[in-house]
């Protein structure tokens, strides 16, 4: 029978361990802060940046944010990005995605301090994640790894599959799991025949941003199944990018959507946090 991997439950044991990290660190006079930046009125980012001001104020962690017009300017970005690097109050610097098209991401996060980069995509973070130095590493695949890790999954030797290769979450999935000595494939739009290439991964994790993508017919017998996928059906549900109800059937393990991996990388930016507050003051 399939086990469901719980984030809301793994992830709230990381935040009170979280919790008890920064109430000793405050003993010692040091107050974590994060400094939330958006730009611009997504629906989906308000909801994402009060998620993280509920969970920051959970754990103790101080808050602040910067509501930016989209109508700001690369330049004016780029000065509130190296004011904040300069601040030394803040501890962790996090640009909220999607920004408003005319404005380069990648720029923008190249600029964000690599010491307060607590989402792990300036480049530097980048680099020693691929070299297996120790970084801050971009959230979303570093809560898979401790959510397989906390239900003592061995990734060691498994085949994984990653589909879907964006720089937030399929790029750094692979090198994550590639540190963990997995024999790992990544897949992507151009993939051709990809249910073959599915089919064959011991560990499946699914980020493509389509509702359902995944079906049975694309998983193997026993597979751990990881959806990170978060979408909205016509009747308001949410779903994953995988189709939960038929791959449960045949899956060892899976994460439900929502409660599986959403909840964890939220727990792994508080960690972050905390770990970016600790190099600040040489205690790493």
């Amino acid at each position: 029978m399939v086990k469901i991997l719980d984030g809301k439950m793994v992830s709230q044991k990381i935040k009170d361990d979280v919790k008890k990290e920064v109430e000793e660190l405050k003993q010692e006079g040091i107050f974590p802060k994060l400094a939330v930046i958006m730009v611009g009125s997504d629906p989906s980012s308000k909801i994402y940046v009060r998620n993280k001001s509920i969970a920051c104020k959970e754990v103790g962690i101080e808050y602040e944010e910067y509501l930016l017009d989209d109508s700001i300017t690369m330049d004016e970005l780029l000065e509130l990005i190296n004011k904040l690097n300069n601040d030394d109050s803040v501890n962790g610097i996090l640009l909220q995605s999607p920004i408003p098209k005319g404005l380069d991401i990648n720029e923008a996060f190249k600029t964000i301090d690599p010491k307060k980069d607590v989402d792990g995509f300036n480049p530097c973070n980048v680099g020693k994640l691929c070299l297996g130095q120790e970084a801050l590493i971009s959230c979303t695949p570093y809560g898979i790894i401790k959510l397989l890790e906390e239900y003592g999954i061995d990734i060691e030797g498994k085949d994984a599959v990653v589909v879907g290769r964006s720089n937030i979450v399929g790029k750094p999935m692979m090198q994550c799991l590639l540190n963990k000595n997995a024999t790992v494939t990544i897949c992507h739009s151009k993939t051709i025949k990809l249910e073959r290439v599915t089919k064959k991964a011991d560990i499946l994790v699914v980020a493509i941003g389509k509702p359902k993508f995944i079906t049975k017919d694309m998983v193997k017998e026993g597979a751990i199944v990881i959806d990170v996928g978060i979408n909205r059906e016509k009747d308001g549900k949410l779903c994953g990018d995988v189709d939960f109800e038929e791959v449960s059937k045949i899956a060892s393990y899976i994460t439900p959507v929502p409660g599986g991996v959403g909840p964890m990388t939220i727990a792994m930016l508080m960690n972050n946090i905390v770990k970016a507050t600790k190099m600040q003051n040489n205690k790493i």
